[in-house]
C-alpha cells in the first residue's frame, strides 16, 4: 500500500477499536453521543469536507454526498452505532478500491519503466550525461552495457544483444550490430555500443508509447459513458425518492421515528460505488494485462470493440507472411538470366518496396544510378526506368498491359510474378517468393476457436501467391491485387457484412496500411515496433512480430468486457432489491451497511481478476 492507504487503514483501525469499545460503556444521552462522535470523525472527516467542498462547487449529488446525509441523519435520530457503521464500513470499501486501483496502475508503471533517465554524450574525450531531451538528430550517443537505450538511431560501433521485453513482452534477447536499428526503451545486455541518434526524443518510439498509455484513459467504453450518465440521473432521483420517503408518510401516520430511518437505509443503499469504481478499473486492469503482453491498447473503447470482433482482415505482407523476399526463378525472353535480372534490378534499384530489395539482393552487382534516369514508381504495379538507354518496364501484368506490352501468362510459380518489358517488347518474368509467418496457422486457428467469424485476406499481391498463402492458413475469404484504395472498399464492403453487434478488425503492418487501419472499427498493427505510422494509425499494436497475440488481445478484451457485464448485473439487481426492501422496513441500517459494502468489494474484487489478465 502506499503512504496514503497505509494512513486511512491506520485511522479505520483506530475508529473501529474505539468504536468496539463504546459497547461496554454504559454512557447515556449527550455524552454517549460525543464519545460515538470520535470514532465518527476519524474515520469521516474526509468525506464530510469532500461534501461541503463540492457542495459550494455546485457539485451536490455524489456519493459524499448520500453517505453524509446519511450518516448525520442516523446520528440526529439517536442511531449512533448505525452512523459509525456506515462510515466505517464506507471507508472499508473506498480502500479496497484504492487498492485495486493502485495495483492496477502498478502493471501499467511497469511499462512506464521503459522512460530513459539519461544519454551519454562524449565532450571533450569523456562521457557527460545529459537529459535525452537535449540530444540532437545525428548525435553519437554512448550505451553501456546494463544501461537503456534512450534514443533512437542506428549503430556505428559495437556488438551486444538487446533485452526487448519492456515493449514487446518477450525475453528473447536480440543480437545486434554495426548498421542495425535499435529503438529507445530497450535494455543494452551486454556491449558497448555507439549509436547515431535518429530522431529526437520527443518523435522516439519510447516517447509515443508512454504518451499513448498516458492518455489511453481519456478513451472511455460505452459501459463507462453509461455508468457516468447512470450515476448523474441517478443520484439526485434517489435523494428526492428518499426526502419523499421520509415526508410523505410521516405527515400522513404521524409516524416520523418510523420513516426516517427507512428514508436514511434507503440513503445507504442507493450509493452507487460499485459501479462507479468497479467498471472502470475493469477496463485499467483490461489495458494493464494487455500492455504486460506487449499489446498496447489506446484506450478502453478499443478494447470494448476487440471484444465484439466477428471479421478480421488481414493484410498479407509483413504480417501473415515474413516480408522477406526472395528470387525463386528468372524466366527470360529472347536474352539470357543474367540480363533480365541486371536490368530489373537497376530499375528496381531506388525503390524501397522488399519485392525490389530482393530482386536487386539476387543480381548482386553494383548499383549504378548513373545508368538509370527518368525513374517513375508506379503505386501499386511498378516502376519505369530508362535503364542504359532503353525503357524497361518491371511490375504487374496489369502494368504491361495497360501500356500496350502483352504478357505471356505461362508460368507455374505460387509467389509473386515482377513482368519485365524492354522498349515495349516483352522479355520474361522473375518469380520472387515469401513465407508463412511462424505461428501464423496456429493464430489464425485460435481465432476461429473464439468465435471469430469470418478471416479475410486482403493483398495486392498476384492471385497465384494469395492462394498458395490462403491454402496454408484456411482463410475464408481472399482478394488479391489490390491498391490501397481498392483495399478501403473492399473493408467498406466487408463492413456492410457485419452482424448486430459485430465489429470489424484490419490486421497490417502498420506502413502502408494506414487508411485501412482507420476505416476499421479496430486497426492493429502487426509488428510495430519503432514503426511511426502503425503507431499513429491503429488502434491497438502488437509491440512485436507475433501474430499469437492478437487471440490472446481478442481473450484479454472479452474476459474484461465479460467482467464489466457482470458487475453492472449483480450491483444493480442487489441494490434495487435492497432499494425495496429499505422502503418496505424489511432492511435496517445494519443491513443496508453491509450491503453496500458488501457488494461494492465484491465487485471490485471481480475487476480485479484482470490484473492477472
Amino acid at each position: 500500500m502506499s503512504k496514503k492507504q497505509k494512513l486511512t487503514a491506520l485511522r479505520i483501525a483506530l475508529a473501529l477499536a474505539l468504536f468496539l469499545g463504546l459497547f461496554f460503556l454504559p454512557a447515556r444521552g449527550a455524552v454517549r453521543l460525543g464519545l460515538y462522535l470520535v470514532p465518527y470523525l476519524i474515520t469521516g472527516w474526509d468525506v464530510l469536507w469532500k461534501a461541503v467542498r463540492n457542495l459550494k462547487s455546485g457539485q451536490v449529488f455524489d456519493e459524499n454526498f448520500l453517505m453524509s446525509v446519511a450518516t448525520a441523519g442516523a446520528m440526529a435520530i439517536g442511531e449512533y452505532a448505525e452512523g459509525v457503521a456506515v462510515m466505517l464500513f464506507y471507508q472499508v470499501g473506498e480502500l479496497f478500491q484504492s487498492v485495486a486501483v493502485h495495483r492496477s496502475r502498478q502493471s501499467i508503471a511497469q511499462l512506464m519503466d521503459i522512460r530513459p533517465d539519461y544519454a551519454n554524450l562524449e565532450r571533450d574525450g569523456r562521457l557527460v550525461q545529459v537529459d535525452p531531451e537535449e540530444v540532437q538528430v545525428d548525435d553519437v550517443i554512448v550505451i553501456k552495457a546494463g544501461e537503456r537505450v534512450p534514443l533512437d538511431g542506428t549503430v556505428l560501433e559495437g556488438l551486444s544483444t538487446l533485452d526487448t521485453a519492456a515493449l514487446t513482452g518477450e525475453s528473447l534477447p536480440r543480437d545486434v550490430a554495426p548498421g542495425d536499428q535499435v529503438i529507445s526503451g530497450c535494455v543494452n545486455l551486454s556491449g558497448l555500443l555507439h549509436v547515431r541518434v535518429g530522431k529526437p526524443f520527443g518523435q522516439s518510439t519510447v516517447a509515443r508509447i508512454l504518451d499513448l498509455v498516458e492518455n489511453s484513459s481519456e478513451k472511455k467504453a460505452r459501459a463507462e459513458h453509461f455508468i457516468t450518465k447512470f450515476a448523474r440521473y441517478y443520484t439526485p432521483i434517489v435523494v428526492f425518492a428518499a426526502l419523499a420517503l421520509a415526508l410523505i408518510p410521516s405527515l400522513l401516520d404521524g409516524r416520523w421515528a418510523v420513516w426516517v430511518p427507512r428514508a436514511l437505509n434507503f440513503l445507504v443503499v442507493s450509493c452507487p460505488c460499485a459501479l462507479v469504481i468497479s467498471i472502470p478499473l475493469s477496463f485499467f486492469g483490461g489495458l494493464g494485462g494487455a500492455s504486460r503482453r506487449g499489446i498496447l491498447v489506446k484506450g478502453s473503447n478499443y478494447l470494448e470493440a476487440l471484444a465484439q470482433a466477428g471479421i478480421v482482415v488481414f493484410d498479407k505482407t509483413g504480417t501473415l507472411t515474413r516480408g522477406s523476399f526472395s528470387v525463386a526463378a528468372v524466366h527470360p525472353r529472347g536474352m539470357e538470366e543474367g540480363e533480365l535480372l541486371e536490368l530489373a534490378a537497376l530499375a528496381e534499384q531506388a525503390s524501397p518496396h522488399p519485392i525490389s530489395r530482393s530482386i536487386v539482393q539476387a543480381w548482386g552487382g553494383t548499383q549504378d544510378q548513373g545508368r538509370v534516369s527518368q525513374v517513375e514508381e508506379i503505386a501499386g504495379h511498378g516502376v519505369r526506368a530508362v535503364v542504359d538507354g532503353r525503357e524497361v518496364l518491371a511490375g504487374s501484368q496489369r502494368l504491361l498491359e495497360q501500356e500496350g506490352v502483352a504478357v505471356d501468362g505461362a508460368h507455374r510459380h505460387a509467389g509473386t510474378i515482377v513482368h519485365v518489358a524492354v522498349d515495349g517488347q516483352y522479355a520474361g518474368h522473375i518469380a520472387v517468393s515469401d513465407q508463412v509467418k511462424p505461428g501464423a496457422a496456429q493464430a489464425l486457428e485460435a481465432l476461429k476457436r473464439a468465435g471469430i467469424r469470418q478471416c479475410v485476406m486482403l493483398t495486392g499481391d498476384s492471385r497465384q501467391a494469395a492462394q498458395a498463402a490462403a491454402a496454408q492458413l484456411n482463410l475464408d475469404q481472399v482478394f488479391a491485387q489490390l491498391l490501397p484504395d481498392q483495399k478501403v472498399e473492399k473493408v467498406e464492403d466487408l463492413l456492410r457484412t457485419k452482424g448486430p453487434g459485430e465489429t470489424l478488425v484490419f490486421v497490417g503492418d502498420g506502413i502502408n496500411d494506414a487508411p485501412v487501419l482507420s476505416r476499421a472499427d479496430v486497426g492493429v498493427a502487426m509488428g510495430a515496433l519503432g514503426s511511426d505510422a502503425a503507431i499513429e494509425a491503429a488502434d491497438v499494436v502488437l509491440m512485436d512480430d507475433d501474430l499469437c497475440k492478437l487471440p490472446a488481445a481478442v481473450a484479454i478484451a472479452r474476459k474484461t468486457l465479460s467482467i464489466v457485464r457482470q458487475n453492472v448485473a449483480f450491483a444493480l439487481s442487489v441494490m434495487f432489491l435492497l432499494l425495496l426492501l429499505s422502503a418496505a422496513g424489511l432492511a435496517n441500517m445494519w443491513a443496508a451497511v453491509f450491503a453496500d459494502v458488501g457488494v461494492s468489494v465484491l465487485a471490485i474484487l471481480n475487476a480485479s481478476r484482470m490484473l492477472r489478465a
